[in-house]
């Protein structure tokens, strides 16, 4: 009981938190200032992206983004909706409709708490650095091609994000303007341009604003506009779907859930990397995202995570605590209440801008380039990762990249297991002549496995040991096996038994001690300790190996003499 108590009390806020932000206030508050600003017209794209428009995004943004502040367990990630939570949430959004995005963001809530219970956060650190680099590239293509239709300023439907491109493109190509399409142009340009010059100027809200100025002043009406905003937050509401449709969520849930793990896992690892002295608490993050998504819906909100692109601006522009990302949410909701009828004049296709500039940023070609020629492998994994990202949906993706990462590894493995034959007379004793060690190699062969005996590398092992013939005394060296399981000792028991079978003798020296059970479980332990075959070293399996030989008469019982040295006479 105690133990538990400790436990949940290790995933709540301490006093620690609250003595970090008071420690410089003023510079979290700037920093959330700068990262609200930046955050704001994402807020809105990433909203009307989802299919539940630009007030849901709001709403996530400061519900989710306040809760995950102050329960996450990052001092310096900032959490919203995403444009990864978006790719999920388009076919969500065409199949259940709101309602059920709603009850999908609850259902992922509480099982995110439940894996922070669980301790699941510190797996975050086997996924392998292909399929994070893969799973970023596929979600760039994906959000730079859900901004399509927006851009081109047409409508266009469909679950699949490639569908829905072609038919933006065939409804541009049958009335063409280019109205919407120069705004967003123009807003990628800025933000990417300038950003590049002064990283520190927030141009997303700068072209964000300009694009809209220039929309009422010269009457741009092929711009469509955001669309009416309510002013605050709407009430909490417990209404989502009817009950009996609860088990066709749990699928998209178990989605949502793992993107909203996998990806604000990643946000917090790279906060963490990018400062000195920050170091996440990867359960107590997946219970602020867990809390942040079970509160969100009442609001009417979508799905979030931790946001890495926000979060890298909070730690660039200077956060040391939880109050910059508090005072981010608290900006957010102001503009909420104060400035709605001002926000819903903007747009489309300058959100559709801003969220093409995202996907463009999303993209270091560096270490793609770095990851790709690492090894074959590597990319591989990283390719598949982004195929699958686009082609089918992002956790089918992330269970594909480890899949295909798994089986390359255990293939990389299994290549550096070997068997070789080796020279055993260093380890014969001393007294032992030229001749009778010819008279040994005869009938004796020693062997030496390296690395892992395993079901990916066994049946290799049982080739080669299957094809040894005309001696009559197989030595097999085991001090360098590094792991063994049950489909290894089961091909090293066939091979004991193949060998028996034509009369050849094997003997085994320098088996590990957590490698006994193992033979012993399949029986060849057994096997070999029944003819007295098992030994710790190898001159103690070379003189069973001779004392075997001898009992055959094969070799004299007694050593052979020593050559007489030439000139001195025989006594």
């Amino acid at each position: 009981m105690t133990r538990g108590r400790a436990r949940v009390r290790s995933l709540l806020p301490s006093r620690a938190d609250l003595a970090m932000m008071a420690r410089d206030p003023r510079r979290d508050l700037l920093a959330g200032l700068t990262v609200a600003i930046v955050a704001l017209p994402l807020a809105l794209g990433f909203g009307v992206s989802s299919g539940l428009g630009a007030e849901a995004g709001l709403a996530t943004a400061v519900v989710a983004g306040t809760l995950a502040a102050l329960f996450g367990g990052s001092n310096l990630q900032v959490s919203g909706p995403t444009g990864a939570m978006t790719v999920v949430l388009v076919p969500i959004v065409a199949r259940y409709g709101t309602g059920g995005v709603l009850m999908v963001g609850l259902l992922a809530g509480v099982m995110l708490l439940a894996l922070a219970v669980m301790r699941a956060g510190r797996y975050m650190a086997y996924v392998p650095a292909s399929v994070v680099e893969g799973f970023t590239l596929g979600i760039a293509l994906v959000i730079g091609l859900q901004q399509v239709p927006n851009a081109l300023g047409v409508e266009a439907e469909g679950e699949k994000v490639l569908t829905v491109t072609w038919h933006a493109l065939e409804a541009f190509a049958a009335a063409p303007d280019w109205t919407a399409g120069a705004l967003a142009a123009g807003v990628a340009a800025v933000m990417l341009l300038g950003g590049r010059r002064w990283p520190t100027v927030p141009f997303s809200i700068i072209a964000v604003i300009a694009a809209t100025v220039i929309v009422q002043v010269f009457r741009l009406d092929r711009a469509t506009p955001i669309g009416d905003l309510p002013p605050g937050l709407p009430a909490p509401s417990f209404g989502f779907v009817d009950p009996s449709a609860l088990g066709s969520l749990l699928a998209p849930a178990v989605a949502v859930a793992a993107l909203a793990a996998l990806e604000s896992l990643l946000s917090a690892r790279v906060a963490d990397g990018m400062t000195v002295g920050q170091k996440h608490d990867p359960d107590r993050e997946l219970l602020g995202q867990g809390l942040a998504n079970i509160a969100a819906p009442l609001f009417g909100g979508v799905p979030a995570t931790g946001a890495i692109a926000r979060t890298a601006v909070n730690v660039r522009s200077g956060a040391s605590s939880r109050l910059a990302a508090l005072t981010h949410a608290a900006v957010l909701a102001v503009i909420v209440f104060a400035a709605a009828p001002l926000v819903s004049r903007i747009p489309l296709a300058a959100l559709a801008g801003v969220l093409i500039a995202t996907a463009v940023r999303m993209v270091e070609v560096i270490s793609l380039r770095a990851t790709a020629r690492a090894t074959r492998a590597d990319a591989v994994v990283l390719a598949l990762t982004a195929i699958a990202t686009l082609m089918l949906d992002l956790v089918y993706a992330v269970v594909i990249g480890l899949a295909a990462a798994g089986a390359l590894a255990l293939r990389a493995v299994a290549r550096q297991a070997r068997l070789d034959q080796v020279d055993f007379r260093h380890d014969l004793p001393g007294g032992h002549s030229a001749e009778e060690h010819a008279l040994l190699a005869e009938y004796i062969v020693v062997y030496r496995i390296d690395g892992p005996l395993f079901f990916a590398a066994a049946h290799r092992f049982l080739l080669e040991l299957s094809e040894i013939s005309d001696v009559r005394v197989v030595i097999l060296r085991m001090s360098r096996v590094t792991t063994m399981d049950a489909t290894g000792a089961l091909v090293l028991k066939d091979a004991v038994e193949k060998l028996a079978g034509r009369g050849i003798a094997v003997v085994a020296s320098g088996i590990r001690p957590g490698q006994h059970q193992v033979l012993d479980s399949v029986g060849a332990l057994g096997l070999l300790h029944g003819d007295g075959h098992v030994h710790a070293t190898t001159p103690d399996a070379i003189a069973a190996a001779r004392t075997h030989l001898e009992r055959a008469g094969l070799l004299p019982a007694t050593p052979l003499p020593r050559p007489r040295p030439a000139g001195k006479a025989t006594r």
